[in-house]
């Protein structure tokens, strides 16, 4: 019987792990817009687990290497595993977009990357 709630115990552990996963994002923006036009970024990001031991803790966008918005949860988690996130942007000149999510147990799976070209 103990040997029977080990082995239990461990396919708990290592269901729920395999479950879990890192924060990831994605950009969604125009590929390219006229100078002075307002421009919305939606940053679409997934998480599997969004409960009080496990969730996105934090998502940054970077615009041209400068960071110009952080979400944070640190009290309140998501609504959702998977959510939508926008900053509107004016162009004044071409646009590199990163942005990044971070589980608080997992850390990040990845950075995205856009480009919004400005067009005369």
């Amino acid at each position: 019987m103990k040997h029977f709630l080990i082995t239990l115990a461990s396919l708990l552990i290592f269901s729920a792990t395999a479950l879990a996963n890192k924060t990831s994002v994605e950009i969604d923006a125009p590929k390219e817009a006229k100078k002075g036009e307002e421009i919305t970024i939606v940053l679409h990001v997934k998480h599997n687990g969004n409960n009080f031991l496990h969730h996105t803790n934090w998502v940054k966008l970077r615009v041209n290497g400068e960071l110009i918005k952080e979400w944070s949860y640190k009290k309140d988690r998501p609504d959702s595993e998977n959510f939508k996130l926008t900053y509107k942007v004016t162009m004044k000149e071409k646009l590199s977009l990163e942005a990044e999510g971070h589980c608080n147990t997992h850390g990040t799976k990845n950075t995205a990357k856009h480009t919004v070209t400005l067009i005369q």
